[in-house]
């Protein structure tokens, strides 16, 4: 139930100066998609929590809900963790103090989305979760994007894994990740700047982005994705620059176990004092239990403190110690050149999330992004594992500053790329940084992974490229020559088919297969198959015992669910909206990668994958020249004609055209209408 917490950031109560939704215009263009215009930021911003609700609204309150404490109340015992972790990472009370750091046009313009919010409520009072959820207020807004935020950062792996017993070694990578490309003029034969933003999300709920345009006449003008709750565009495009985010793992996260004092359960010991643990005392309200569930959240020097019967440990990460992530995206959106971006950037509210750039103006740019804290490396710690909590040498308090990040502005290779692998290996051989130059403490990642290696293998080094070349780049489908999973299965090509008659057919299909995530492929079926049988495996060479026996859990499976041995990759993996479900191509970590789990019968069904995706052509004057597509539609309620319609074009991996043009989108509007009405 926490991963409802990662879908971005929440929402908020009325304001000073109340907006007059007359002011504000929305426009749906042919995919419903939302174009918002307006006269200030702050309408601009309620009429895209308007436009949002409309189609979404369930999973903005989901966000929400542990602002008020009342997830529990939704979602039972397990929607309780979320309202407890809420008070455990102190996320009130780091609002309340870091509130001056906002600046006041940021507050107006968080001011607007919370009304837009709670007017949208008020008027739709049975759409409303639980009862008493609105209004919100503008700081339970602001606390809730902190939540999210530190849920992103790792907060909520780093606490199950101290609840399970398992002292964390090091945040492991998550295989599910983003793709960014940015080409600079010189390489492209138009002349122009290139820009990919795909973001591997889940395709529903409140983590799956949701696409619109808001203009104003302050010079807001940006279209592109937002996660439930956003109040601004979170990656694309305005008309002079774009970005793209990609997830990074560096170590923002470390966990630390506590002496406790053999006298007092309440104290730790802490150079050499023992001081008191901070309590706070939580109630929990959970749905179908008449009483409040009573708990305790802890707190020491370094942070959140957990006691388990393995011990009592500590997590300390800049995310829940920063407020200002959503106005430094709100910056992003109006910078109109890259020195306006980096100053946006250098403002480092944002704590984590790579950044791929490109702009009209011939800059290309990539930075492995984070609140990287400046730790002690004179002292012998291992960064990367569980802390002694004991001593301020291991209490780190500072962050590095931008320019220390791994980054790039304009290499020799004429292009930038980021999947989630290593910020030394983002361009060509022979322009990439130094790693030498980094500390280790960090925990920068060093690897490729199947989606870096592939790249590799298909983006030219020496020609210019075009618009076509890349989409065809973004939306393969195919493994590289050397696999990069942590599990190898050479093995499984050693097998000769005919010494085991029983399982020929799909030991063959496997062993010819091209590699290709196509749905009529049956190699992809076996490998998908063989993937899913070996998730839980620790990483290294499987034997051929093991490789047999994955063979033969294929075989069985296809054979107990389809009668048959020769599946394919569509036979097995749907792409489900509503009762629609189509045979889908993609695998894990390919650039066109889909993620499935258990369906019915057999079937998998696609939850997390390509998802959103933009392709973004910067000429020297004019606007971009913009595409985009998202997984099904623009809307998430099942009775809107735009609940699946884009769907028929994702399935071809084709796009529909885009626009940052106010007078062309107001002349192609489907509907025009002010909130309310």
């Amino acid at each position: 139930m926490l991963r409802l917490l990662l879908g971005a950031l929440v929402m908020p109560v009325m304001l000073s100066a109340q907006i007059n939704p007359a002011n504000i215009t929305i426009a749906r263009d042919s995919f419903g998609v939302p174009h918002i215009f307006a006269p200030t930021d702050a309408e601009g911003a309620y009429g895209l929590a308007w436009a949002h609700a409309e189609d979404d609204f369930n999973s903005i309150q989901q966000v929400a809900l542990p602002a008020r404490g009342m997830m529990g109340r939704a979602y039972g015992k397990k929607g309780a963790v979320g309202d407890y972790v809420f008070r455990l990472l102190r996320c009130r009370e780091i609002t309340e103090e870091k509130w001056h750091t906002l600046s006041p046009q940021f507050i107006r313009l968080i001011e607007g989305y919370v009304q837009g919010l709670n007017d949208y409520a008020a008027a739709h009072p049975k759409e409303v979760l639980v009862k008493g959820l609105f209004p919100v207020s503008t700081k339970e807004y602001i606390a809730s994007s902190v939540l999210a935020v530190s849920v992103f950062n790792g907060a909520e792996r780093a606490l199950t894994s101290i609840m399970n017993g398992t002292a964390p070694k090091a945040l492991e990578s998550d295989p599910k990740g983003s793709n960014a490309i940015a080409v600079h003029p010189t390489k492209t034969n138009t002349g122009e700047a290139f820009l990919v933003v795909n973001a591997h999300q889940p395709n529903e709920g409140p983590q799956a982005f949701y696409e619109a345009h808001v203009c104003t006449d302050e010079g807001w003008n940006v279209l592109g994705g937002l996660l439930a709750g956003g109040p601004c565009i979170l990656h694309g495009a305005n008309e002079h620059l774009g970005w793209a985010h990609t997830v990074n793992n560096v170590d923002r996260v470390d966990v630390y176990q506590l002496k406790i004092n053999p006298n007092n359960s309440n104290q730790y010991r802490f150079d050499g004092q023992w001081l008191n643990l901070e309590k706070a005392k939580v109630k929990l309200k959970v749905k179908g239990v008449p009483v409040s569930i009573k708990r305790v959240a802890y707190w020491c020097k370094y942070g959140a403190t957990i006691k388990t019967k393995q011990g009592v440990f500590a997590i300390r990460m800049g995310a829940n110690m920063e407020i200002r992530a959503l106005e430094q995206w709100y910056r992003m959106n109006k910078a109109k050149n890259f020195s306006q971006f980096y100053e946006a950037l250098s403002m480092q509210g944002l704590s984590m999330f790579n950044i791929v750039y490109a702009d009209r103006h011939d800059t290309i740019f990539y930075v492995n992004n984070a609140l990287v804290p400046i730790r002690d490396t004179a002292a012998q710690f291992n960064w990367r594992s569980t802390l002694p909590g004991n001593t301020s040498r291991t209490l780190w308090t500072q962050f590095k500053k931008l320019n220390e990040l791994p980054q790039y502005v304009n290499p020799g290779s004429g292009y930038l790329f980021n999947t989630n692998h290593s910020p030394f290996l983002a361009t060509a051989p022979g322009y990439n940084l130094n790693p030498a130059k980094y500390s280790k403490a960090d925990g920068w990642e060093m690897y490729h992974n199947n989606r870096s290696l592939r790249f590799n293998e298909l983006m030219p080094e020496q020609e210019k490229i075009d618009m076509d070349k890349l989409k065809a780049i973004k939306f393969d489908k195919r493994y590289p020559q050397r696999l990069a999973f942590g599990v190898i299965i050479d093995s499984m090509y050693a097998v000769d088919p005919e010494a085991y008659p029983q399982w020929r057919s799909v030991i063959e299909n496997f062993q010819q297969w091209d590699r290709n995530g196509v749905p009529d492929s049956k190699g992809a079926a076996v490998f998908l198959l063989s993937y899913h049988h070996m998730q839980n495996r620790q990483g290294g060479p499987i034997s051929k015992a093991e490789a047999l026996a994955t063979y033969e859990a294929a075989h069985n499976y296809q054979m107990q669910h389809f009668g048959h041995s020769q599946a394919t990759l569509g036979n097995v993996q749907k792409l489900v909206r509503g009762n629609d479900e189509q045979p889908m191509y993609g695998l894990p970590d390919v650039l066109a990668a889909e993620y499935s789990v258990p369906y019915k019968k057999g079937l998998r069904k696609v939850t997390v994958g390509d998802a959103y995706i933009m392709f973004i052509r910067y000429r020297k004057t004019g606007l971009p020249v913009i595409e985009t597509i998202n997984t099904y539609g623009a809307s998430a309620r099942p009775e809107s004609p735009h609940f699946a319609d884009q769907m028929p074009l994702y399935m071809q991996q084709k796009t529909k055209p885009m626009t940052l043009d106010k007078q062309l989108v107001l002349q192609t509007a489907e509907g025009i209408y002010h909130p309310g009405k």
